[in-house]
């Protein structure tokens, strides 16, 4: 016998320890020989990583498809693993080092710094991995693989070599996202917008050799400039004045009049004295500040293409800390011949942290002169994820993969329809992306992760190779000479002595970036470069499954690295889910407080309830707001079911072997078994297409309403009748009902299926056999003319109690109810089923009649109208002023919302959630008043 209630705490560790010692989660498991296959691979989470809700939502998903295509009889691969997270690891084991007062990377050096990190990974990595087992991943584990394993790592440094070989991947000094706290180029991924108060300084830089030209100072209402002055200057506007210092030209728009005059000529540029010319380009807009432009190439993406375009210098005036370096800058200093007050002022700034530089620059100005005004300036400011600090666009020699044209196949593949995109308009950001890429920067400052294979000889020698001995082979062979391998410093001191003797080369220090790794993953984790089994099986996979974010960082570089080397699409199709806000619709974060932890609503509330929650609202590109009292929602619909299947068992209902609801007589069970295969039909198309709602909706309307409130109520009478062979059939019925009811739902609610199929068991049919290894059902019932007599009855019932609900009659009041206009069909079902209906709708009487009598509430069921005389069982009178009055209030609320969305300043400036939450309460109140007014309607026709 069932207990009571549902302990999802002690059953789902229980179930999942089941389900690892059966081998249920391994590749094929199952499945038959020849069976298709169908293959997933997880996004790796970090190896610091936990769960988040992100995770849960994208983890909920897969394991949805995988059960599902278990149980549809494929051969399953979800495939697990885990990113080695360069920054954030080596983060971590740094800080832990810190903490117990050990000596620090540097320190130790390289080799003892990387053996401590795979020795946390060994003993602290990866606990996620137990966290989505909670939540109830089915990946096989056994399978388990880490961007930095032996063979992910071989995978590396052939795509690595190949690509450089193929003129692929260059060395090239450009601009990065430079991270000044972790000495590092960082990804865009890694960068966080963050808006900051600020300033907007406006300088004046003298024109050369007494230029002037006549600037605009006063304009007419239409904007035409009305008075002029004569300037021998012109004025330009930064955030960052430090960065003034590499300024190499002003920008002005070729089509802006006031500046045609200076095309061609140069300023002076204010403590360092270089003369910059002006240049005529379109990336300044003359309708913005001055019109005119520092362009400061060295410090600033834009200005870096500005600068190409012109063929500026790119001068860098700040360090890999963002200090100011000038003394000793080739760069800074060609061309200059400073005066003893400019080299004097250099020195103040020399080493100058980036910020007290500003501040003093800003002085120099105002002392000069030349500071011409300060604005406050709200603006986004680009900080390091990690360092928590500014970025700064630094100009360093990097690795870099020729992206562009690694991302033509990829284009073609999506374009021509080979790879999809649900929901379909996300292809546009990918279009986006992929047709305005740039160099994919893929060397990091690092040392934990693969160090890029390439060594250094003198004369620029770069030996790219596997492995040291083929490099020092390949010096040997280019040298003529005896090469040894040793650390930069000593290598770059041997050179500059020019000994003649034995040649010393010295390795790349850096490594590359995690998502070079990650962007093989469809396949390197299935072997490749070796031809194994897997790959030949597994491999296109069938679905990806990802967050909108990674795109471009992982979706975009798998297709393009598999396009390349695997010469297909790595998966069929790519489903992008939605964000996981909070219930008022803003975005997770740690600083607002509303960060909501998988893990505590699992303990809360079972995982079962959290995984129906994020499937339920997983509405194709449509953002999760979720709410801890929607988890809550679906736990006791959880407990719906538990207590249905208790139910069943106190009646009798168990297994019968070799039942075919085919050959039920009972209308009843007709009903259900033909309701059951509509369930079946709608949830298999829904999880087909990628609409996790959908399915999720069919499968919870079916069990809470058409099945527990429904069928099992209507059944009671033959439970507890004398008609022993409809109550055999019934029986049987419904445990047959509630089995196809444990598998449908199963990919949803893995745990709690999985304990009641064992526990219905208790016969001895099926015994020993699980239910995620058990076949998806199919349709094998289709009687419409038993599921049309039903329906019409629980139509029937329904609207007799939702008129009863409208119309605020007591719950204990039974009323009469007087059909009019109906047909012989009608009149034989009223007939059959009116003890039913004298039940469930409270109904005193039943009645038929030509015509609806006066005084009564209408309802239009099929071709007769039911009607229910009210006059002496409410307070018409009463409940038309009660109804009256909630009409009033809302809408004075609709009235009230409506003028606020009418507001553009409003919908302008309030955050996004904001305005969509006022929007859904005027639809919440508009669809109440909507319904008052149906009610009013009815108080209306009874007079």
């Amino acid at each position: 016998m069932l207990d009571k209630t549902y302990d999802a705490a002690s059953v789902e560790p229980r179930i999942y320890e089941t389900w690892e010692q059966a081998g249920a989660f391994k590749a094929g498991a199952g499945a038959k020989e020849g069976a298709p296959a169908y293959s997933i691979v997880i996004p790796p989470p970090n190896v610091t990583g936990s769960l988040h809700m992100g995770h849960a939502l994208n983890n909920t998903l897969q394991d949805i498809l995988a059960r599902f295509e278990r149980m549809r009889g494929k051969d399953v691969l979800w495939q697990p693993g885990m990113d080695h997270a360069g920054i954030a690891t080596q983060m971590v084991v740094e800080r832990q080092l810190m903490e117990r007062q050990e000596p620090g990377r540097r320190d130790i050096g390289r080799e003892a710094f990387v053996e401590k990190v795979w020795s946390w990974k060994d003993e602290s990595g990866g606990l996620i991995f137990n966290q989505l087992k909670r939540l109830g991943a089915s990946c096989d584990w056994s399978r388990e693989r880490f961007t930095m394993d032996e063979g992910l790592s071989t995978a590396v440094l052939k795509v690595f070599i190949q690509l450089y070989r193929e003129d692929l991947i260059y060395k090239d000094k450009r601009l990065v996202n430079w991270d000044p706290a972790l000495l590092t180029a960082i990804s865009d991924l890694e960068v966080e917008q963050r808006e900051l108060n600020g300033h907007l300084w406006h300088f004046r830089y003298p024109l050369e050799g007494g230029a002037s030209y006549e600037a605009p100072i006063e304009w007419d209402d239409e904007g035409k400039p009305t008075a002029f002055e004569t300037r021998d200057y012109i004025v330009v506007a930064t955030t960052r004045p430090e960065t003034m210092l590499g300024d190499t030209a002003v920008a002005v728009n070729p089509e802006d009049d006031k500046y045609k005059d200076l095309f061609g000529k140069h300023v002076v540029l204010p403590l360092v004295g270089r003369r910059i010319p002006i240049v005529a380009d379109d990336y300044a807009d003359p309708e913005a500040g001055s019109g005119a432009v520092k362009i400061t190439p060295a410090h600033d993406f834009n200005d870096f293409e500005v600068g190409k375009r012109h063929e500026l210098p790119m001068i860098s005036v700040l360090d890999r800390e963002a200090n100011l370096t000038l003394k000793e800058n080739p760069e800074f200093l060609e061309g200059l011949t400073p005066d003893e007050a400019q080299l004097g002022f250099w020195e103040q700034l020399e080493g100058q942290d980036r910020f007290a530089a500003r501040k003093r620059i800003v002085e120099f100005f105002e002392e000069a002169g030349l500071l011409d005004r300060i604005e406050d300036h709200k603006h986004m400011v680009p900080h390091g994820d990690r360092g928590g600090v500014p970025i700064e666009p630094l100009l360093t020699d990097q690795w870099y993969v020729d992206a562009k044209t690694l991302a033509k196949p990829a284009i073609a593949s999506v374009r021509e329809g080979r790879t999809k995109f649900v929901p379909a308009n996300w292809d546009k950001t990918y279009y986006e992306w992929m047709e305005n890429i740039q160099p994919w920067c893929v060397s990091r400052q690092l040392w934990w992760g693969h160090q890029i294979p390439a060594w250094y000889g003198p004369d620029g020698g770069l030996f790219v190779e596997e492995n040291e001995d083929a490099a020092v082979a390949a010096a040997r062979a280019h040298y003529g000479k005896d090469i040894e391998v040793a650390d930069i410093e000593t290598a770059l001191a041997s050179w500059e002595g020019n000994s003649g003797g034995k040649v010393l080369i010295y390795r790349d220090e850096d490594v590359l970036d995690t998502w070079f790794s990650s962007a093989l993953w469809p396949f390197s984790t299935m072997g490749w470069p070796e031809e194994t089994p897997e790959l030949k099986k597994y491999f296109p996979t069938s679905v990806l499954i990802t967050g909108f974010d990674i795109i471009f960082f992982w979706v975009a570089r798998m297709m393009m690295m598999s396009m390349h080397f695997m010469k297909e699409e790595p998966f069929a199709d790519i489903y992008i889910h939605a964000l996981v806000r909070d219930e008022k619709g803003q975005k997770m974060s740690k600083s607002k407080g509303n960060v909501i932890d998988p893990l505590a609503l699992i303990e809360e509330f079972g995982a079962d309830p959290l995984r129906f929650t994020l499937a339920a609202m997983a509405a194709q590109g449509r953002d999760i707001k979720l709410a801890t009292g929607r988890v809550a929602g679906y736990r006791n619909f959880a407990t719906k079911l538990w207590n249905a299947a208790r139910f069943a068992e106190m009646n009798g209902c168990v297994r019968v072997e070799g039942f075919d609801p085919a050959s039920a007589n009972h209308m009843l069970n007709r009903w259900i078994a033909t309701e059951t295969g509509r369930c079946i039909a709608d949830v298999t198309s829904a999880i087909e297409s990628y609409r996790f709602n959908d399915a999720a909706g069919a499968a919870y309307r079916f069990i809470w309403n058409t099945f527990c409130d429904w069928y099992l109520e209507l059944a009671k009478p033959i439970f507890n009748g004398d008609d022993e062979a409809a109550k055999t059939e019934t029986r049987a019925t419904a445990a047959w009902a509630l089995d196809e009811i444990l598998k449908v739902l199963h990919p949803f609610m893995p745990f709690l299926t999985e304990e009641l199929w064992e526990r219905l068991g208790d016969n001895g049919v099926k015994a020993g056999t699980l239910l995620m290894q058990t076949a998806w059902p199919e349709a094998t019932v289709a009687d419409d003319a038993a599921a049309g007599e039903i329906n019409w009855l629980v139509t029937l019932i329904s609207e007799i109690r939702s008129v009863r609900a409208e119309m605020n009659v007591p719950a204990g009041a039974k009323v009469a109810v007087v059909v009019a206009g109906a047909n012989e069909l009608t009149r034989r079902r009223l007939k059959t089923h009116e003890a039913a209906i004298l039940r469930l709708a409270r109904a005193e009487t039943i009645e038929l009649a030509d015509a609806a009598p006066s005084g009564a509430a209408q309802i239009i069921v099929g071709e007769a109208t039911v009607c229910l005389p009210l006059a002496g069982v409410i307070d018409l009178s009463a409940e038309k002023a009660r109804l009256q009055k909630e009409a009033g209030k809302l809408e004075d609320e609709i009235t009230k919302i409506e003028k606020k969305l009418s507001n553009p300043k409003f919908v302008e400036k309030a955050p996004d959630e904001v305005v969509e939450g006022e929007r859904e309460k005027v639809a919440v109140a508009s669809e109440k008043l909507e319904k008052v007014g149906t009610a009013l309607k009815r108080l209306a026709e009874i007079g």
